[in-house]
C-alpha cells in the first residue's frame, strides 16, 4: 500500500448534549475535501469515547462525504482483538481499504492483521505482511526528513493548509521551508496535542466545527482560549 501526504484523524463533532452531530461532520469533511490532504482516519484519537455503534455511524458518514480521491481509513481499535477484528470486518464491508490501530503493542497488531480482510496501518513498527507503517507525527518536518512518506497530523483538523505546506516543502526538497512552517506551528501543536477541547476551539477559529468536547472531557477556561487564539493566529486553516 502506497501512502503519501497528510492524513487528518477526524475530531468527532458532538452537539451540546454530547451526541454525534451529523450536519457538522458533513460540513467539516466537505471543507477538508477542498484541501490537499490525502485522506482521513475516522474515529481517531477520540475513539475511546465512542460506542461501537457510534464508530460505525461515523464510518458510514465519512464514506458518504469524503471526496473520491481522499483515502478514508477506519480506526477500529478496541480493547480486545476479537472486537477489533469484528469492527475491521464491518469497515471493510463499507468499502474501507485499510484500518488504523494506535496505542497497541506489536503482538496485538499482528493478531489483528492475521485476521483482517484489509491492510492494517499502525504507528508502531510491526513485521507482518499485512501491516504498514503510518506514523502519528507532531513534528511533521522531522518525520518526513526521517523517511516517512505520509503522516497523521492531529493539528490538521484546524490548519490543514499549514500541515500540507510542510509536506509540499518536503516533496519539493525545500527543507528550510518545511522547518520554518514546523516552527511556526510548534506552539499550536503543543497546546492541542492530546487535548480535544483545545483542538476543537482551534477548529472553531478556522471555519470548521469543533464544538464542545464529550464528557468527561471539559471545556477551556477563558485564558486557555486566548492562548489557543494567539498560537493559531496567522496559521492557514
Amino acid at each position: 500500500m502506497k501512502l503519501q501526504g497528510i492524513f487528518i484523524p477526524i475530531a468527532v463533532p458532538f452537539d451540546h448534549n454530547g451526541d454525534l452531530y451529523p450536519v457538522k461532520i458533513q460540513h467539516n469533511i466537505e471543507k477538508w475535501n477542498r484541501t490537499g490532504v490525502s485522506g482521513y482516519v475516522v474515529c481517531g484519537s477520540e475513539s475511546a469515547l465512542l460506542s461501537s455503534a457510534e464508530k460505525i455511524r461515523m464510518w458510514q458518514m465519512a464514506m458518504q462525504y469524503a471526496a473520491p480521491e481522499k483515502l478514508p481509513i477506519a480506526a477500529t481499535g478496541a480493547p480486545s482483538v476479537h472486537e477489533t477484528v469484528e469492527l475491521t470486518c464491518e469497515a471493510s464491508k463499507m468499502g474501507y481499504k485499510a484500518v488504523f490501530l494506535t496505542h497497541f503493542n506489536a503482538f496485538y497488531v499482528r493478531s489483528v492483521a492475521d485476521r483482517a480482510p484489509v491492510p492494517v496501518l499502525s504507528d508502531v513498527d510491526v513485521a507482518h505482511p499485512n501491516v504498514f507503517r503510518l506514523p502519528v507525527a507532531t513534528d511533521l518536518a522531522a518525520a518526513f526528513a526521517g523517511g516517512a512518506t505520509a503522516a497523521i497530523a492531529e493539528v490538521a483538523n484546524a490548519i490543514p493548509y499549514t500541515a500540507i505546506s510542510i509536506w509540499e516543502a518536503h516533496r519539493t526538497r525545500e527543507q528550510d521551508a518545511a522547518a520554518d512552517w514546523q516552527n511556526r506551528m510548534a506552539r499550536a501543536v503543543e497546546l492541542t496535542r492530546g487535548n480535544p477541547a483545545a483542538l476543537k476551539h482551534a477548529m472553531d477559529l478556522n471555519g470548521y466545527y469543533g464544538g464542545p468536547p464529550r464528557l468527561p472531557m471539559v471545556g477551556l477556561t477563558p485564558d486557555a482560549k486566548r492562548e489557543i487564539e494567539a498560537a493559531f493566529d496567522g496559521l492557514k486553516g
